[in-house]
């Protein structure tokens, strides 16, 4: 029976009992905790998510490791398997599952929805597809493999990882700096190849279009503002008038990476656009969000929400761009100006890594449009003879 279940979980023919829960506490030290089937905290990953809050990770990153470690012990509670009995035979019954079950946040109730991993005529996006991505399934991993590392080093767990490693890739990466080139080396067993695909940016027509779909200041604003300055979708929610310098036309956001506060460019168009907003919404409080929901009860305006504004766009224009594609657009424009060094670029977009900031550096038949069409168009430049030769000369010479 339980071989017979293993293959199913496997092949995604089962579905994985949603039993169990991540809770916020109300500590800090973790801010996260799973709940087993009796709603208790699951005893071996609460200093887990402990140390991992102590080593000053975000309480973001807590909450996304807490959901990966409650689906592997779905899975052992469900093969009644003991955490600290788990195998790499376990490891590659997750792993089986997650490359072919659905993905329930990517089921659409829509019937005219795009097939999930088409390609959209339009922007040359893929749409996501209906299981979980090659990148999901190794983040799930790798989330996995250092619970069991963390034990391990304390005395508490299994001696082997049931998470194949790679040494070669431990090796390759363990002195490379970041302006040294990503080494090759080979996967370890049950890691999945994720696609080396180019950052899509918007062409400048798509991009006046999808500008024009915006149909309130607060939402052109935020786009403006967005492509302007690279930030990402979270950081730049979080601008409070206390952030906007609007005389050195910065704004000040605190990184995703670091949580430092740090500055990044606003284009003049962006801030008559910001300006023109406030001045009809109002100013919130100096530490309250700038940008604020315009129905019901007044608040900060969420990353959900904003994406409801780009996904509104979508629907309207028939595209599939994403919030990050705006930083894309803004990361491409930056790497292509003659007058920016990759460095500077680099600084801007406060990217850990000189490697990422090259991959903009790259012309697109899209954004060369025009120069192709007058291309086309030029006349067909025919042969001449200079001035002062005679025609029949050259015919003996060179015959015709």
């Amino acid at each position: 029976m339980t071989s017979h279940l293993r293959n199913e979980l496997m092949e995604g023919r089962t579905l994985l009992p949603r039993i169990g829960s991540v809770v916020e506490l109300e500590t800090q030290h973790p801010p996260y905790a799973v709940l087993g089937p009796d709603s208790e905290p699951v005893v071996s990953v609460v200093p887990y998510l402990r140390d991992l809050a102590l080593n000053d990770n975000s309480p973001a990153t807590g909450r996304s490791y807490a959901n990966d470690l409650l689906r592997w012990f779905r899975f052992l509670w469900l093969l009644n398997v003991s955490w600290d009995k788990a195998t790499e035979g376990e490891v590659a019954v997750i792993v089986g599952w997650l490359r072919t079950a659905p993905n329930p946040q990517r089921r659409r109730t829509r019937t005219d929805a795009p097939e999930p991993g088409s390609v959209n005529p339009r922007t040359g996006k893929r749409y996501l597809r209906a299981g979980y991505a090659p990148s999901t399934i190794n983040h799930a991993l790798t989330v996995v493999s250092s619970f069991y590392d963390f034990h391990r080093d304390l005395g508490r767990g299994p001696l082997m990882n049931p998470v194949p490693v790679s040494e070669a890739r431990r090796r390759a990466l363990a002195h490379r700096g970041p302006m040294e080139a990503m080494p090759v080396f080979r996967r370890a067993r049950l890691r999945q190849r994720v696609p080396d695909t180019e950052p899509r940016a918007m062409p400048d027509a798509m991009w006046d279009e999808f500008f024009e779909a915006m149909n309130h200041d607060r939402d052109r604003a935020a786009v403006l503002l967005y492509v302007a300055s690279g930030a990402r979708a979270s950081e730049l929610l979080g601008v409070t008038p206390a952030d906007i310098d609007w005389s050195g036309q910065i704004v000040y956001v605190v990184s995703k990476g670091t949580r430092l506060r740090e500055p990044v460019p606003a284009s003049p168009q962006s801030l008559v656009v910001l300006a023109g907003y406030l001045d009809a919404m109002g100013m919130p409080a100096p530490h309250e969000p700038v940008f604020r929901t315009r129905r019901g009860p007044d608040g900060p305006l969420t990353y959900w929400a904003m994406r409801r504004v780009i996904q509104r766009a979508n629907d309207k224009l028939r595209t599939n761009w994403s919030l990050h594609d705006l930083r894309h657009t803004a990361a491409e424009r930056m790497a292509n100006d003659p007058n920016l060094t990759l460095v500077e670029v680099r600084a801007i977009l406060r990217h850990a890594d000189l490697a990422t900031t090259g991959r903009y550096l790259h012309a697109r038949v899209e954004d060369l449009f025009d120069a192709l069409q007058a291309h086309y168009q030029r006349p067909r430049v025919e042969p001449s003879i200079a001035p002062g030769y005679d025609p029949d000369d050259f015919k003996v010479v060179f015959g015709g």
